[in-house]
């Protein structure tokens, strides 16, 4: 665009040249031929006017003069505004950070693409989500980021087939346009991409890594139109996401579908939290080997209006993807509380908090402020958490656990042995219990290598000073080989099921009745 427009200021200016030197030509003829010149000469020479008539020349030449120089500078202005707003635009139409196309410009040749494909698609579009960027961003600062993000771009570009167009969407999304030569070209593509991405960035002798996961759309006339196109793409790409991060999903009108139900869910949640339609229930924690009653694990289920009583996997992902999980978790809080306060004074309530949660710095004030509320003394909480909070970020964590600690709430490290750095964590944080995750208690009996590890933990609680709990106990044979290794308590369906209020109440009740006395023979 800025070339087209200092060509026509090149043309124009020749123009004016050809129009002037016209006009003087048709003037010296009129003169010639109607004798002017010679009138006006012997006007001149019959009224000593040389020299006057040489003033005037001179003066009208350096008017002339200064005119052509008025003109340049005008021209020269014209062009540095021309350059400029081609500038503007080329900014409007690119990243600033990356150089790379943005969404204005990426939709455009989308669009271009679609006006001109034909019946079978010749082009298509891969959006490239990037994994694990925010923890890039939270431990070494934007300006990491920043270099992450740059380096993609340069990835992106040299992986870019001939004519295609590589975008950056925003944030940590970026996009390719490529001219369709086949699915396994296209399927290529993708794997190269992810592959590409994966590779370790170099950072003031950081070494930052990052995963992505791609969306393909195919670029169909069809399509009402270029962001239509691209909402394919996000839909593959986040099914992509949702079968496990680091790989690439082709578009499927299913996926339409699926994510539409997933909204209507997502909807119906935040009304469910409103409304109190997401209850707590209650599984017994018991003592061992004695299968005394010590307390209770607060266990999320949303009685749904249409779809009957749902359990957590079905809608606390939802919850911590949306952000709706904090409010949730308040919520079954203070429920709990409100409802462990009939019971006897001995039981705990343990609770679980999402990883996200610790990312608020008034986490441990806003559980004050519900153990005030609700007049539940702070040691009959327990607070249970996972080694992806720690991981996300350790700080954090331990000012927040200290800060509870501090209060009397006890701290148990959640399905302990299947995160990441276990006794990096036990180092470097003071947990007042461990519990086993039910994945390795379901095969003590069937496999001596889980046998032996499940020891190992025990044992290991034991030495750091730590109670250990055994979760998902099913069988009498598991709870006395538990019972045998020293592990202090116990939870399960052999001991009883989640269940909500009025029958935990039920159960206290009939746990705090006398025996009745044998009858003699």
């Amino acid at each position: 665009m800025a070339e087209k427009r200092r060509g026509s200021w090149g043309e124009g200016e020749l123009y004016d040249a050809l129009c002037v030197l016209m006009i003087g030509a048709c003037g010296w003829i009129i003169g010639v031929q109607f004798q002017v010149f010679a009138a006006f000469n012997a006007f001149i020479l019959a009224h000593a006017l040389s020299d006057h008539l040489m003033l005037g020349f001179f003066m009208g030449l350096a008017m002339f003069a200064v005119s052509l120089r008025k003109s340049l500078q005008l021209r020269r202005a014209m062009r540095e505004r021309d350059a400029t707003a081609a500038r503007a635009e080329a900014i409007a139409r690119h990243d600033a950070l990356t150089g790379l196309a943005n969404r204005r410009l990426f939709l455009e040749v989308i669009e271009a693409h679609r006006a001109e494909a034909g019946p079978v698609p010749t082009a298509a579009v891969l959006l490239v989500d990037l994994d694990r960027f925010k923890p890039v961003n939270d431990l070494y600062g934007h300006a990491a980021g920043n270099a992450v993000l740059c380096a993609v771009a340069d990835r992106l570009n040299a992986l870019l087939p001939q004519r295609g167009v590589a975008a950056r969407l925003g944030g940590d999304e970026f996009a390719m346009l490529v001219n369709l030569e086949g699915s396994d070209a296209l399927a290529r593509l993708a794997q190269a991409v992810i592959a590409s991405i994966s590779g370790p960035v170099l950072w003031k002798g950081n070494e930052l890594k990052v995963g992505a996961t791609v969306g393909v759309a195919l670029v169909a006339r069809e399509d009402a139109d270029a962001e239509v196109v691209l909402h394919a793409a996000d839909l593959a790409m986040y099914q992509g996401k949702k079968d496990g991060r680091g790989t690439f999903r082709v578009f499927k009108s299913a996926m339409d579908v699926e994510l539409r139900a997933r909204a209507q869910l997502e909807g119906a949640l935040r009304a469910a939290i409103q409304s109190g339609e997401i209850e707590p229930f209650y599984q017994p924690v018991v003592a061992l080997p004695g299968r005394d009653l010590i307390g209770v694990e607060v266990l999320a289920r949303w009685r749904h209006p249409e779809r009957g009583l749902l359990a957590p996997a079905q809608f606390i992902p939802i919850a911590e993807e949306t952000g709706l999980i904090a409010d949730l978790s308040y919520r079954l809080l203070r429920q709990a509380c409100l409802d462990a306060r009939d019971w006897p004074a001995h039981l705990q309530i343990a609770v679980n908090i999402a990883p996200q949660q610790f990312q608020d710095a008034w986490l441990c004030e806003r559980i004050l402020a519900i153990l005030t509320e609700t007049g539940l003394p702070p040691h009959r909480l327990e607070v249970e958490i996972t080694e992806t909070a720690l991981v996300q970020d350790l700080e954090a964590a331990r000012t927040t656990l200290t800060s509870l600690q501090n209060l009397g709430v006890r701290i148990a490290l959640d399905d302990f042995g299947t995160g990441y750095s276990s006794l990096y964590h036990l180092r470097e944080l003071k947990f007042d219990k461990l519990k086993i995750d039910r994945s390795y208690v379901d095969t003590i009996t069937m496999s001596d290598e889980r046998a032996k590890l499940v020891d190992a933990i025990i044992k290991l609680s034991a030495s750091l000073g730590l109670v250990t709990t055994a979760e998902g106990i099913e069988s009498d044979a598991s709870l006395d080989w538990l019972a045998g290794q020293g592990c202090d308590f116990g939870q399960g369906y052999l001991f009883g099921a989640p269940m909500p209020k009025d029958e935990m109440d039920s159960l206290l009740t009939r746990s705090s009745e006398p025996a009745e006395p044998r009858k003699a023979a």
